[in-house]
């Protein structure tokens, strides 16, 4: 009798951010070769919530706003996750760690004697030691290193053969929609950034660039809770032309509206990695302004799909916006550039690239 061989994928916390969007993917993927696919994350509602053929084992994390109290529960649940999966994972499993969090699971796939993959999807970690442990983690514990962006891989810098670059995909699901409603209007003056609701995600040089340039419609949309946003904006001037919408599980409408699509996050914050949303945006033929450093400046090509430009240069910022926006014709010649690139990003690739890193 054949046994099917059995992947334990491990995820701190579910949510509707980028690396959970990743993993659902993969998940997908691994189903559809034929793997047994395992899931241990939180209980919360996100993007690896319900995926069909998935076997979910529920893990434990609470957030805490205190940062003292926040790292020792999150060293807790990393305890926690071995000793309630030591008796369920085998010798013979794949141990699939998603982002450098999950630490615990690495440590769990090495006392099994199972073959440990990372998936690292971030570089900003805080505090410095927390980083220095996790990234001791990766040199003991993996067999395989997955980056989301060479700018990662880059930065890690473990200097030896375990690494592969595994760009982010749009599913062809998505690619679908998106080619059957992305035909634009003659005039362009929507402008969209999605983000989490974190100051260094540029929101306030969204704002103020909104301020700037009142004759558009901006519209933001934030991974978090009306309440959360609430209490961000309580006591700040909102101009009239944002709109700010909460967490979406459906962003197809947004990128319909859109003309263009920003990330205006702040590399002294924050340093993007990829830009999952930024592709997400390409595939409805949207050109992009992004930060000029980090991963992020892999996906676009500079005057051709997007730019890339320093947030807090609200000159340069509005200057480069005017000059997309308000020329249709070189609006056109990005938008058909940007339907083009994002045949770099198919899903297939992504699964084939997947399976192999896998092998």
């Amino acid at each position: 009798m054949k046994i099917t061989q059995r992947i334990f994928a491990f995820h701190l916390l579910n949510d509707y951010s980028g690396s959970p969007k990743v993993l659902m993917q993969l998940l997908k993927t691994w189903g559809a070769y034929g793997y047994s696919v395992h899931l241990y994350t939180s209980q919360n509602k996100g993007f690896l919530s319900d995926i069909n053929h998935v076997i979910y084992h529920q893990g434990w994390y609470k957030y805490s706003s205190n940062r003292w109290l926040r790292l020792f529960l999150y060293t807790l649940s990393q305890m926690w996750l071995v000793i309630k999966m030591f008796r369920t994972v085998k010798k013979t499993d794949i141990v699939y760690v998603n982002t450098i969090l999950p630490f615990g699971a690495a440590i769990l796939g090495k006392l099994k004697g199972c073959k440990v993959i990372y998936h690292i999807h971030e570089v900003s970690i805080k505090p410095r030691i927390l980083k220095w442990f996790l990234l001791k983690m990766i040199k003991i514990f993996a067999d395989r290193v997955v980056y989301v962006s060479q700018y990662v891989a880059d930065n890690y810098d473990l200097n030896d053969k375990r690494g592969a670059i595994l760009y982010n995909s749009i599913e062809n699901h998505f690619l679908d929609v998106a080619e059957k409603n992305r035909d634009k209007k003659q005039k362009q003056n929507h402008v969209l950034m999605v983000c989490s609701l974190k100051a260094y995600k540029g929101i306030f040089e969204f704002i103020q660039l909104a301020k700037d340039n009142p004759e558009y419609q901006f519209r933001l949309v934030l991974n978090a809770h009306q309440t959360e946003i609430k209490q961000f904006f309580k006591d700040k001037d909102v101009p009239l032309n944002v709109h700010i919408f909460d967490t979406q599980k459906n962003m197809h409408p947004f990128y319909l509206w859109a003309d263009i699509i920003l990330n205006l996050s702040k590399p002294d914050g924050w340093i993007e990695t990829f830009g999952l949303t930024i592709i997400e945006g390409m595939a409805y033929g949207l050109p992009a302004i992004v930060p000029t450093i980090g991963g992020i400046t892999e996906v676009i090509e500079e005057g051709k799909t997007g730019f890339m430009v320093d947030s807090q240069d609200t000159t340069m910022l509005n200057r480069v916006l005017q000059s997309v926006l308000d020329n249709p014709l070189y609006y056109k010649t990005l938008s058909e550039n940007s339907k083009k690139r994002i045949e770099s990003f198919s899903e297939d690739l992504f699964a084939q690239k997947s399976i192999q890193i896998l092998n």
